[in-house]
């Protein structure tokens, strides 16, 4: 599904744009990153503009996040992608965690028919969790068949959500409709992320918040170790599989009807999928769009010390996508070669800028951070002894 609307959360100003153009020149500097393979598609997309802006370049390999953390501890490359915190004892004193890019995780099926699907956060625990086998599910068909409230808010010429006085976001309208939709009488396929996974950390954590009920195992990179019954179970195997990365998950439910799987949102149209929309805690189904994001994340919080931004998926904010993440650049502040940092963090702030995320990777569904978050990520890429 693409973002149709610019997605910029920040009024920028000349003070608080990062502009890769105020920083010495370091060219002709090949960068290697790996990690969460939940931010490729960003990265590629921003790539080639942050080449042509400086004479760096970039390549990175969507491994994983347990793979960039890993890679981190090792000081193997110039940065690493994790969309968990990286909080472990492992973690080298000079790498913090700098929250960089958020983005929903979207929930992607493949059932024929081209009707909107509607999934309560129940309901996608059920699915996830193997309790719900069949799409003619009761619970399934009681989500589609009633009447939904959708929540429209009012935005800038930026796509940025309006606020009142006192800070909350301003809603345009609201519309309730009908929905009726007759689901098929066949086995749901689910992939899971099989590799070590932040995507997979927060995905959990959601289900974990949402429906602690039926998903009662604390989040975790691998799923196998947050599924919370047995995967060995008779009506488990070779219905709920594993498959290595994004792309992986989202290839193979391209390829098999009546799939689902969870990844980042563009991995939808490049695959054929479809993106449902889920309930959130005011009741209301919520596509992953960017002002749906943005007013998820929006009202997180970030621990100044450790940088890890905490989400309150029980929000009551009528129009908050609640399934949506932050991911954390692991940041050496103290590289060996000045000249690999300098450029290290100029890559950093081209990927909070407009260029990036309103040009180069408009499509991809990543939003800008703001507010607390943004300020603190700012002070973190300046910690950096260049």
């Amino acid at each position: 599904m693409k973002m149709s609307k610019r997605a910029v959360l920040l009024a920028f100003t000349l003070a608080s744009v990062l502009s890769v153009s105020t920083l010495p020149a370091h060219a002709n500097i090949d960068l290697q990153g790996s990690g969460a393979s939940f931010v490729g598609n960003v990265l590629d997309a921003c790539k080639t503009g942050f080449s042509k802006k400086t004479n760096n370049t970039v390549v990175y390999s969507p491994l994983g996040s347990s793979t960039g953390v890993r890679n981190a501890d090792g000081a193997i490359g110039d940065f690493w992608f994790s969309d968990a915190a990286h909080l472990a004892s492992t973690r080298r004193a000079s790498v913090i965690n700098v929250p960089l890019v958020a983005a929903p995780i979207a929930v992607l099926h493949n059932l024929p028919a081209r009707t909107q699907l509607y999934l309560s956060p129940e309901t996608i625990a059920g699915i996830f969790a193997g309790t719900i086998t069949k799409w003619n599910d009761p619970k399934i068909v009681a989500d589609n068949n009633r009447s939904v409230t959708e929540v429209v808010y009012k935005k800038d010429t930026m796509g940025n959500v309006l606020k009142d006085k006192d800070g909350k976001n301003l809603v345009l309208r609201t519309q309730v409709k009908n929905i009726r939709y007759t689901l098929p009488n066949q086995d749901i396929k689910v992939f899971y992320r099989s590799d070590g996974s932040g995507t997979t950390n927060n995905f959990t954590r959601y289900l974990n918040a949402v429906a602690p009920s039926i998903w009662n195992k604390p989040a975790n990179n691998a799923f196998t170790t947050a599924f919370p019954g047995n995967l060995n179970a008779a009506g488990n195997i070779g219905r709920i599989v594993g498959a290595s990365q994004s792309q992986g998950v989202a290839l193979n439910a391209g390829k098999t009807k009546y799939s689902i799987t969870y990844a980042e949102v563009s991995f939808a149209a490049a695959n054929g999928l479809k993106v449902a929309a889920i309930g959130n805690a005011s009741g209301n189904f919520i596509l992953p769009t960017s002002t749906a994001t943005s007013a998820f994340i929006g009202a997180g919080t970030i621990n100044t010390t450790t940088g890890a931004v905490t989400f309150d998926y029980q929000t009551k904010e009528v129009g908050a996508y609640p399934l949506s993440i932050v991911s954390y650049m692991l940041y050496e502040t103290e590289p060996k070669d000045k000249a690999r940092g300098a450029a290290v963090k100029q890559w950093a702030q081209y990927l909070l800028t407009e260029d990036c995320v309103n040009g180069d990777a408009k499509d991809t569904g990543f939003i800008f951070l703001t507010g607390k978050i943004r300020t603190t990520v700012e002070e973190f890429l300046n910690r950096a002894k260049l």
